[in-house]
């Protein structure tokens, strides 16, 4: 996020991190100043993104909000529904911008592959599989794979499909982490199914998604940003502009800061996503 905004037009006031000597390093590489207690950066700032463990987003965010800071809080929004609607009454209140990170939101290759299932190309849309997996991530133990990584797949199958599922079924368990690192989840839109696997064990990083439609299939790869569709007349290359998520996320957050206008992933469609993630952790284990 430094080294984003350090290229955006935005003045990077600071960095904040509980490790003085990592937001030295930072905060000396992008010419910003550098602290390790976040509240001494409140009233310096107009805007600021939030990275921090899950289980922090809430208290953090919170403290920025009641003195108008614009926050950008990253994926989910919180690790609970009740920490999570505090957060959207507080920038309600104080009418300023709270934008959840789902960076998936603004991959290019995934906006190409809405507007050709928006236009017809794959025909009916009936199946949405997607595969998040890789090596085991120590730095993550406050929260389970679901909440932490699925939570990417669960928004990405809402936005392509347009609406809310209507049942959540999961199977998932632990072997490393003191939560589920493993999972499968099935969102059950009616008329389209979505099957979502994630893993801590994959000795690779795997970004993908099948796209199944009644007249054509697309292959996405959100890490290549490549995406291929396939009919009975045979295969194409579909041409995409790539771009850096994070940039785009927070160009939007920025603008949408500056210009009042809604953001794309607000806090009432981060909170969505918490509850279907909910909802797929408790019924594992």
């Amino acid at each position: 996020h430094a080294r984003v905004y350090s290229q955006l037009k935005c003045e990077l006031v600071g960095v904040v991190d509980a490790n003085i000597e990592k937001a030295k390093e930072i905060g000396e590489r992008y010419s910003a100043q550098y602290y390790s207690d976040y509240t001494k950066l409140i009233p310096q700032v107009d805007a600021v993104s939030i990275a921090v463990p899950t289980t922090l987003h809430q208290q953090i965010a919170t403290d920025f909000i009641k003195q108008g800071v614009h926050c950008l809080v990253e994926k989910p929004i919180a690790s609970n529904l009740e920490e999570a609607q505090e957060m959207i009454q507080a920038a309600e209140e104080s009418r300023i911008k709270l934008v959840v990170g789902h960076v998936e939101r603004f991959n290019p290759v995934v906006l190409k592959l809405k507007q050709i299932i928006d236009e017809g190309i794959l025909g009916k849309l009936m199946i949405i599989s997607t595969r998040r997996v890789g090596p085991f991530v120590s730095r993550i133990r406050d929260v389970g794979i679901i909440i932490d990584t699925a939570t990417h797949d669960i928004d990405i199958a809402r936005y392509l499909v347009g609406k809310e599922p209507i049942e959540v079924f999961s199977k998932a368990g632990r072997f490393k982490h003191p939560k589920e690192d493993h999972a499968v989840i099935v969102l059950d839109f009616g008329d389209v199914t979505a099957s979502i696997e994630v893993n801590w064990f994959t000795p690779y990083k795997v970004r993908s998604l099948v796209a199944t439609g009644s007249e054509a299939i697309a292959y996405l790869d959100y890490i290549k940003q490549e995406l291929t569709v396939h009919n009975s007349q045979g295969m194409e290359i579909v041409k995409v502009e790539k771009a850096e998520p994070l940039k785009l996320e927070l160009e939007h957050f920025l603008k949408c800061v500056e210009n009042n206008e809604k953001p794309l992933v607000d806090g009432h469609e981060g909170l969505q996503v918490l509850k279907i993630a909910l909802k797929a952790s408790k019924s594992t284990l």
